[in-house]
């Protein structure tokens, strides 16, 4: 049997910043209602209690006012380099998948020049030029998104070695005034990926992605804060929260269903679905549908790990992270071994959604 070419994870690294907010830090905080945009009528306590029972959300990690994405991507690449002894100058590219840039704490300017990439790039003191770096913006599925490029470049044969990695600094970002503040997190996760030559498929399998930009693109988007008080020219996540959770029920269990059926698989021969953390319920939800597409009953315990209790969502960082807690035993009921197959799955602005199968080597 002939050998092949996959693409395959051999290094992983991430980065949770040190601050730390818990829900009770929100009990001061002015939320406007997004209806009306006038000061809730319910207290503080209410809100929050509500807000635990939907996203099970008990805190989050911040970044500190000096650092930027692309700081908390540097750490997580180190990460990924030290711990694995890989010599940074093997690397044929960097690909970072972010939202937001580089975003100053005070002015909350989004700096997307020099990209994010080309500044993990410096931080990591990488000289060598021929080390190609750059950005992928796709929403909460960047991360994701860089991995399906990066396995392009390996299987056409372009580039051997690479780092991928997904960083987000939401917390600038979310509108102190929107409830949904609560859900924004920091951090930044990362995967050194090769080419590997196989007789048996391993690493990626396959991918399946879509991008619904007609009748969904205003879901989430960049809008003015809901305080009509408060400087109307800054920009702000908006997220209409239910129509997303509608969208992403309809949809993403049906693009990962795509990607098994690409890679020639079921769903009762996955170990671990790794999904975008954004909402326990939501998250819940979405592999209860995956599994009913199979005719699987059950928990998802098992198969679907989680992190959005003490992490939030981390946009881009969320996958990666999880994937590399899991890899160094640091998430309690959770392994992967060699064989193992595993979806990497995530949804977010666009709208966009895709799903990576994945084969541990």
């Amino acid at each position: 049997m002939s050998k092949k070419l996959y693409t395959t994870i051999i290094a992983t690294g991430s980065y949770i910043p040190e601050i730390l907010i818990k829900n009770e830090d929100f009990l001061d905080h002015k939320f406007f209602d997004p209806k009306n945009r006038e000061l809730f009528d319910k207290s503080n306590e209410e809100i929050i209690e509500k807000f635990l029972e939907i996203t099970n959300i008990e805190e989050r990690r911040w970044a500190k006012p000096e650092q930027m994405t692309s700081d908390l991507g540097a750490l997580a690449a180190k990460d990924a380099l030290e711990s694995s002894g890989i010599d940074p100058d093997s690397l044929d590219f960097i690909i970072v998948g972010h939202n937001f840039g580089d975003m100053e704490y005070d002015t909350q300017r989004s700096m997307l020049i020099p990209n994010v990439a080309a500044r993990v790039k410096e931080l990591l003191n990488i000289i060598k030029p021929s080390i190609v770096a750059f950005d992928v913006l796709a929403g909460c599925p960047g991360w994701v998104q860089a991995l399906i490029i990066a396995n392009s470049f390996i299987k056409s044969g372009t580039y051997k070695r690479g780092l991928v990695i997904g960083a987000d600094m939401n917390s600038r970002v979310g509108d102190p005034f929107d409830r949904d503040l609560m859900l924004f997190a920091d951090g930044a996760g990362a995967a050194i990926v090769e080419a590997t030559e196989s007789e048996t498929p391993v690493g990626v399998l396959s991918h399946a992605e879509r991008t619904d930009a007609v009748e969904w693109s205003e879901l989430l988007v960049q809008g003015p804060s809901l305080n009509p008080e408060h400087d109307q020219t800054k920009r702000y996540i908006n997220m209409q929260g239910h129509k997303v959770y509608v969208y992403a029920l309809q949809n993403v269990p049906n693009v990962a269903m795509d990607a098994l059926k690409k890679a020639g698989l079921e769903l009762h021969e996955i170990k671990k679905v790794l999904i975008h953390q954004a909402n326990q319920k939501m998250d819940e939800a979405i592999c209860q549908r995956l599994m009913k597409l199979y005719k699987i009953k059950g928990s998802t315990n098992n198969i679907m790990p989680m992190t959005i209790n003490k992490l939030g969502n981390t946009s881009a960082a969320t996958i990666p992270t999880m994937y590399d807690l899991i890899k160094k035993g640091k998430l309690d009921g959770h392994k992967i071994e060699s064989g193992d197959n595993i979806i990497f799955t995530s949804v977010g602005a666009g709208m966009n959604i895709n799903a990576v199968i994945y084969r541990e080597p």
